[in-house]
Order: structure tokens, then sequence, then C-alpha cells
């Protein structure tokens, strides 16, 4: 019988013997393969910490001891360990979350998937743990050595050791890598400790050679170690964290279950707060993952376990649009670099990286600093684009702000993953930019509708050197071109009423292009008729939308980000600015968190569908005409478009 079927909670655990759980390891790393190659998921990081997980269950007493995960793509085993071994629907609707859910498993702690949180959310559980009397319990927070390159895990750091006797473990689980290797000061100082001998093992040899030393061998002795501050410091130079008041355990194989449960025994025992260093290998045991350089099996999709090749390929996507066009700029201009928050290869600037190795900056996992490094650049004289996850700009929301907007810097902004990106859960769907940046002085965003619009309006943003520019676009396969056929202003008319009395101005945005034209089709079957137009540059909003909306009976706005103070929020101030009293209809993302899906079906689940649109904007046009008293059926586009 496996090992895996009979773990059902984290104390099972403790009646295996050592022999037993490297078998159990074996188990759980074939698992994962075989179920995240059929749903796709993050794969290379749990086969790295399949050991250390163990190893932090067998030590601690989850849930009565917090065991936190800093991002959370690392859980898989965790999850395993405590009783969720049906990975069947993983990151699908109804299935399990790709990340720590407080809904599933009294064992999740943080659900929030951006990284760098968890030091914080460590030292407020021990701070509470500490005010409430609760000395029976631990808190532990595995952080990767990619997160400690983002400022809010120093910032937590520096609290956490100001507390000498709050009990608290912070174990650093070092692969050096967050997506791809982990680059600055603070990974070569890890480096460091990872290449350097032990101070222990070191003074135990010289112990014994001295104590073998007639007369002068053990006063030398005492010497070296009342020494051991400097000579730590130069054998193992942890002092970074010593230096902070922070005790220091390793660097500790991150694979050797022994190791790591008398170094974490030993932590809990201590009192106070510890840093256990270990040392780990992303991918491991998995050979594919381990000759994928990239990223190692970061995140995969759909694979053949056997090969690690992807199970079909889909067309090109946004981001590889994005990349490719990158490229072609920086060889026209040489003044044009890039910026990633370590994610080079997520983003699709990898080919720029490649081609020019000197203009492009990764600085950790650190959009704070990202941005206000791209406000210098630009003051440099540089045009800097900063290509990140729509959902991680909202960290740099101030530096955005205050240190571009303000001081009037040509810096371009792109948002990958923009508006419902499903699977990934709450977290990481890009809902919210377009609502938080309405608010930046002189910043203009875009929103491309396809792969032509994306090169388009990417070239016109590292044109503008005098604010801020945003160029947002979505997650996965872009599709066929949406062409205009005519231009309103600065704005693209995608379908002409063919009427001089219009009834909708559909005001489409980015993506929802093809959507919005179906709604047109499914009104055109009820005798409405309908006006189609992409604004392109949805902030500012055109100078021309104003007098358009104002020859036709209502307005609808369609956009995959939050209803609230998002673009439709945007026009309906212009209009109401420049006194156009048109009834205004719109359609976006419900201010709540989303659930994990597809994309589909995240987008149905809202109302934010042709046939929902349709529906609604039949009734709102019905009741202009007097026909409100009639039923949706009645006038359901659908089952008109079916007839």
């Amino acid at each position: 019988m496996p090992l895996l079927t009979r773990i059902t909670g984290p104390r099972d655990l403790d009646r295996l013997s050592l022999e037993e759980l490297g078998r159990l390891a074996e188990e759980i790393r074939t698992f994962l393969v075989d179920a995240v190659s059929k749903t796709g998921g993050h794969l290379g990081p749990n086969l790295g910490v399949v050991e250390l997980t163990l190893a932090l269950h067998r030590v601690f007493d989850s849930p009565t001891d917090k065991v936190l995960w800093d991002t959370g793509h690392q859980s898989y085993v965790h999850k395993l360990l405590t009783g969720r071994q049906d990975f069947s629907r993983l990151k699908m609707k109804g299935g399990l979350s790709g990340y720590p859910s407080q809904a599933e498993s009294e064992h999740d702690v943080i659900e929030n998937s951006h990284a760098s949180t968890v030091l914080g959310w460590a030292d407020g559980i021990a701070k509470a743990n500490q005010v409430l009397g609760r000395d029976d319990r631990h808190v532990v927070a595995v952080i990767g050595d990619g997160a400690l390159t983002g400022g809010m895990a120093w910032e937590a750091l520096n609290n956490i050791a100001a507390a000498k006797d709050r009990p608290l473990v912070i174990v650093v689980n070092d692969n050096e890598r967050s997506y791809a290797p982990t680059i600055g000061g603070l990974a070569n100082h890890l480096a460091t400790l990872r290449t350097t001998d032990g101070y222990e093992r070191f003074l135990a040899r010289t112990k014994e050679l001295l104590e073998r030393t007639p007369v002068v061998g053990r006063p030398l002795y005492d010497t070296l170690h009342g020494a051991k501050k400097g000579l730590k410091d130069f054998i193992a130079p942890q002092g970074m964290f010593e230096d902070l008041g922070l005790k220091y355990v390793g660097p500790i194989d991150g694979h050797d279950i022994e190791a790591l449960e008398s170094a974490l025994t030993r932590a809990k025992r201590f009192g106070g707060p510890v840093i256990v260093h270990c040392l780990t290998e992303k991918g491991r045991g998995y050979q594919p993952a381990l000759a994928d350089e990239a990223d190692r099996f970061h995140a995969v999709g759909r694979i053949h376990p056997d090969t690690g090749l992807p199970i079909s390929t889909s067309g090109a996507d946004w981001t590889s649009v994005f990349g490719d066009e990158m490229v072609r700029i920086g060889e026209e201009r040489e003044d044009v670099v890039a910026i990633t928050a370590a994610m080079l290869q997520p983003v699709g600037l990898d080919k720029f990286a490649k081609a020019f190795p000197d203009r492009v900056y990764d600085v950790g996992i650190a959009e704070q600093h990202g941005a206000v490094s791209a406000a210098g650049l630009a003051h440099a004289g540089v045009h800097p684009v900063f290509a990140v996850y729509a959902t991680f700009l909202n960290r740099a929301f101030d530096q955005v702000l205050m240190d571009v907007a303000l001081h009037k810097c040509g810096v371009t902004f792109v948002l990958d993953r923009a508006g419902v990106t499903g699977t990934d859960g709450a977290s990481h769907n890009g809902m919210w930019d377009m609502s938080i940046l309405q608010v930046v002085p002189g910043l203009r965003l875009a929103a491309p509708r396809d792969a032509d619009q994306v090169r388009a309006q990417l070239r016109e943003a590292v044109e503008v050197d005098d604010a801020p520019t945003v160029v947002r676009f979505s997650k996965g396969a872009v599709g066929p071109a949406v062409p205009a056929v005519g231009r309103v202003g600065g704005m693209d008319v995608l379908r002409a009423p063919g009427t001089d009395t219009p009834d909708v101005l559909l005001v489409s945005v980015g993506a929802l292009a093809p959507m919005c034209l179906e709604v047109a089709d499914m009104l055109g079957k009820q005798g409405i008729t309908t006006t189609v137009v992409d604004p392109r540059w949805v902030k500012p909003v055109d100078e021309a939308m104003a007098p358009l909306a104002e020859r036709h009976r209502v307005v609808v706005t369609v956009e995959d980000n939050s209803r609230v103070g998002g673009v439709g929020s945007a026009i309906a101030q212009a209009l109401r600015d420049a006194g156009v009293d048109v009834p205004l209809r719109d359609f976006g993302i419900p201010p709540r968190f989303l659930d994990h899906a597809s994309r589909a079906e995240v987008l149905a689940e809202i109302g934010l569908t042709a046939p929902d649109i349709a529906r609604q904007v039949t009734g709102l046009v019905a009741k202009l005409d007097g026909r409100y008293e009639r039923t949706d059926a009645e006038v359901d586009p659908v089952e008109a478009a079916r007839d």
C-alpha cells in the first residue's frame, strides 16, 4: 500500500521511519509529476520542497503552530500532507486552488499569492500570540531567496529582530531562483553562504589539531573561539542576518530530512527569532524540469509526464507579441531599456535581454524600486519599459504617482495578464489597474484589442517622453485582428450603425472587442442599431467621445476591469462634464474577489458575456421606448438570434 494514501494529516508522519520518509518523498514527486502534467500548475517549485515540507510538518504541529508560505505556489506538498490528495481539478472551478486557501483547510493561512508578504504576517501572528499569552505555539514563515529581494521582507525582518524573546522561525528556501535565477546583492550573499564551509566544521577541525599541539594549543584555541564572530563572518559570512539580531542556522541540505528536522528542532527550542537557511533544488527528481534552464518548470500547462513537452500548442499569445515588438523597437532606438521584477521570461523580455543584455534590468521582486529606478532612468535621458503583471503594479502605485507622474517622467509600463486571468485565483486577476491609474494626473493608458494594436500602441507609448504611459493586455492566445472601419477623433470605429439616428454607442475596451461585436449583432436582430468604438487610449477620455455619445440614445461601456472607478466611470464623468445627458450602462468586473476557474467560466459567472450584455441593453432600450413592461424572455436577443 503506498505510503501517501495513508497520510490524512500531518501527525500521520510521526510514526514513519527515516527510510519510510524517503520512500514517501519519492511517492510525492511521482504524484506531483503525474497530477500536474494533467492540469498544469507550479511543478518545479513543489518538486524542490518535498523533504522540507515533510520536516516542517514533523517538527511543528499545524494548525496550532502556524506554517505560513510566501507566495504559496510551493504549497502543493503541504496540501498533500494536510488531507488534500485529489488534484484532478487543480486550479479548475470546484477543484483545489493553486495556492493556500482558507476555505480548503484550517492548515492554510495566507491566500495572497503576492511575494514577500509572509514575514509581515508572521510578525503579526507572533505578536498576537505574545499579547494573548499563547506560549505553547510557534510561527514558521517559509520564504524563498527570490522573495527576499522584496523590500517588504526586509522591513519585516527589521521588526522581527527587535523582539529577542518572541518565537518565530524563518525558513529561507534557497534554490537560487524565483522564476529564473535570483539576482542581486542578497543572491550573492546567499551564494557565499552556500559555497563556504560552515564555521562549526572549521572550528571542530581546528580544535582537534590544536589540542594535539603541546603548551600553546589549548590557549590558542580559546583565543580563536573567543573571536568566533569575526571568524564566522570570514568562514561562513552569515553576519548580515546576525547583525540584524537574528540567530542563523545553516546552510542545511534541504533534501536531507534528518538534517532538516535537527535544524528546525533547534530553532523551535530557541525562543526567539531564528533563520534556518535551507538549500533546495528546484525541479528535483524530474529530469525535464532540471534540464529547463529558463525556469525549471516553474509553471507549466498540460505536459507529457515522460518528456515534459506540451500536450498541445496554441497560437501566438499577447506576451510574445509584445516581446517581439520590443526587440524591433530596441533595434531602432538605443535609448529604450527594459525593466523586469524577477519575471524576465513570463513578461516576454527574454528575447530583448538576449539581443540587448546591457539594456535590461532585473530588479528582483521589488516593483516599488523598479518604478522609482525607471523614473531615474527617464530623468537621465533613456526611455524605460517596465513590464510587469497587472496585479503586481498595485504594489508600486505610490511610486507611479509620486515619482514617475509628478516628475513627468517618460516611463512606459506594460501590464501583462490584465483583466480576468482565471485559474490563478483572486490575487492574480489584473482587475484593478484601469481603476487605480485613473487618478494619476497626466498618465495615458492604452488597451489594445489585438496583436496589431499591441504593436502600434507600444510604439505610440514609447514616443511619449513627458508622462507615464501604460499598455495593458490579456493572458493567453491573442485572437485574429479586429479591423477598424473608420476613425472618430483618436478612436477606432469597429461597427458603423448604418443610420443617422443610432440607438446604442457601445464602447469596447481592449480584448473584449470580438465579444462587443457579437453584442452588436444580437442587438441588430432586435432592430437596435449600434455603433461600436474602441477608444484605444482609454485615459484620458477622447475629446470626441462626448459629441459622439450625444448622437446616440444609450451609451454602453464594456471593460475587463473593475466597474468601480474604471473606464465606464471615467466616460460617465466626461459626459457629465460636457453636459451630455445620455443614459450610460457600464459592464465590467464586480467589486469582489473572484474564485479560481477558467477565464470563460469567470466571465460567465459575472455576466460579462455577449448574451448577458445584449439582454440587459435590449431591456434598457425597451424601457426608453416605453416597452419596459415586456419580460426579458420576450425581448431576449439570444433567442431572437436563433430564429
